[in-house]
């Protein structure tokens, strides 16, 4: 509690029998009033509900063994798992609207795109798991290098990650392989299905991606249809897509109902290559995305590690600008 609330203070020891689910009606009368105008207290009583829930669990575990030691032994290392899977979140407003961000004591475990106002969406909240607790000060950190990529003065979110939130292995194979993606490259679903060595599960491919619980930091952006297409993000919110795009550099031109990628304005590089070519080099043109990365900027390709084509040389004769 804050020294400087009298009040806040007071009220504490209510806190406490209000999680334990000892209070009687006037404390949870008098807890309702103030965690309604008091955020730092509200956020203490998610802590201590979610620490009662831990102990609830605990308390109903049976023990095999009578030998303290171990019984000792056991409750350390359930507590241990419940405080891991355990996840304090926050709620902030960003250049994309509003993005809730979770995080575990293993690392970021969920960052969502959250409608205009009202109450969680229902998957949101089961992602984030019965005891997540809002706590604005431990994902401040992220919010501010969140809002820096966005703005494009940061290329990178070196976030460690919490993937226990995966559906499947096939899902974690898709998000490695989307992970590793370049900053201003985009590949096709087809490209990543190929990456994991599953080149017919096109289909399977694009809903491991559809549920990804880690967007932006595992960019599912990059990925688009095979005609260049956008094809949706985040529902139906294929804006947010070409927005995030336009940050990194990759040219788009709206269609009717999506966006397209520019083919034409867009640095090759055919998968297994080093190189990376202006898109008229050879055939390039005329070949599938599933076997090509496009790069919006000459920097991006060679801050990927590819050299400029020795027959089309990109680097004498870049795209216009």
């Amino acid at each position: 509690m804050s020294p400087q609330y009298p009040v806040c203070r007071a009220i504490e020891p209510d806190l406490l029998s209000v999680a334990a689910g000892e209070a009687g009606a006037a404390a949870v009368g008098r807890v309702e009033a103030h965690v309604a105008t008091c955020g730092d207290c509200r956020e203490e009583l998610g802590h201590y509900r979610a620490l009662e829930g831990m102990m609830g669990t605990l308390r109903r575990a049976p023990l095999p063994d009578d030998d303290a030691t171990l019984a000792r032994a056991q409750l350390a290392s359930r507590l241990a798992d419940l405080r891991s899977r355990m996840v304090g979140f926050g709620i902030f407003p960003s250049p994309l609207g509003r993005i809730l961000i979770g995080r575990s004591e293993q690392g970021v475990a969920l960052v969502q795109y959250l409608p205009a106002g009202g109450a969680l969406p229902a998957h949101v909240r089961r992602l984030l798991g019965e005891d997540a607790v809002e706590d604005r000060s431990a994902t401040e950190a992220l919010r501010a290098e969140l809002v820096e990529y966005l703005e494009g003065r940061r290329a990178r979110l070196d976030w460690p990650l919490d993937l226990r939130r995966m559906r499947s292995d096939f899902q974690r194979r898709v998000l490695e392989a989307t992970a590793a993606l370049p900053y201003g490259a985009v590949t096709s679903y087809a490209g990543i299905a190929a990456r994991i060595g599953a080149p017919s599960a096109v289909r399977p491919v694009a809903q491991a991606l559809r549920w990804n619980p880690l967007p932006i930091v595992i960019p599912c952006h990059r990925v688009i249809g095979t005609s260049g297409a956008l094809t949706g993000y985040a529902g139906r919110r294929v804006e947010l897509k070409q927005r995030l795009l336009a940050v990194e550099g990759v040219k788009t031109v709206a269609g009717r109902h999506d966006f397209k990628v520019d083919r034409e304005a867009m640095y090759t590089m055919v998968t297994g290559d080093r190189e990376y070519c202006v898109p008229t080099c050879g055939s390039l043109l005329s070949q599938s995305l599933s076997t090509l990365t496009l790069f919006g900027t000459r920097e991006g390709a060679e801050a990927a590690g590819f050299a400029p084509c020795s027959s089309c040389r990109p680097d004498l004769h870049p795209l216009p600008a």
